[in-house]
C-alpha cells in the first residue's frame, strides 16, 4: 500500500505513521477489506447484468417468463440453442417464443417460419 499518513480532524491535521505500527496495519487491513467489497460486489453486479440483459427487452417476456425459462433450460446457453418449439413446450405462448428466439439469434421473423 502507498498509506504512510493520515489526514485526521475537521482542519484535516497531518498524523504520521509507521509502516510497522499496529495502526498502520489497521488501516492497511481496512483499506484491503473495503478494496475486496468494492471488486465483489461490482463483480457481482456486472454478472447479473450481462446474464439478465441478453433476456431484457424480449417484447411479452417479463420477470415471471425469464425466471421460468432459466428454471426449465438452466443457463442462458441452453435458451438460446432452444428452437421456438422448445421455447414453447417451456411454456411460451408463440409468439413470445418467436420473440426470444429472434432476440437471441439476430434473426428475421422469416427465417424463424422455415
Amino acid at each position: 500500500h502507498k498509506t504512510s499518513e493520515l489526514f485526521f480532524g475537521p482542519n484535516l491535521e497531518f498524523v504520521p505513521l509507521e509502516r510497522n505500527s499496529q495502526e498502520f496495519f489497521l488501516l492497511q487491513r481496512i483499506q484491503d477489506e473495503v478494496h475486496r467489497f468494492a471488486i465483489t460486489f461490482h463483480r457481482q453486479l456486472r454478472s447479473k447484468n450481462s446474464f439478465a440483459s441478453k433476456l431484457d427487452n424480449i417484447e411479452g417476456l417479463g420477470p415471471k417468463r425469464k425466471k421460468n425459462l432459466l428454471k426449465e433450460f438452466k443457463s442462458l446457453k441452453n435458451i438460446t440453442a432452444a428452437s421456438v418449439e422448445e421455447l414453447r413446450k417451456a411454456g411460451l405462448p408463440e409468439t413470445v417464443a418467436k420473440n426470444v428466439y429472434r432476440h437471441l439469434h439476430q434473426e428475421t421473423t422469416s427465417e424463424i417460419e422455415k
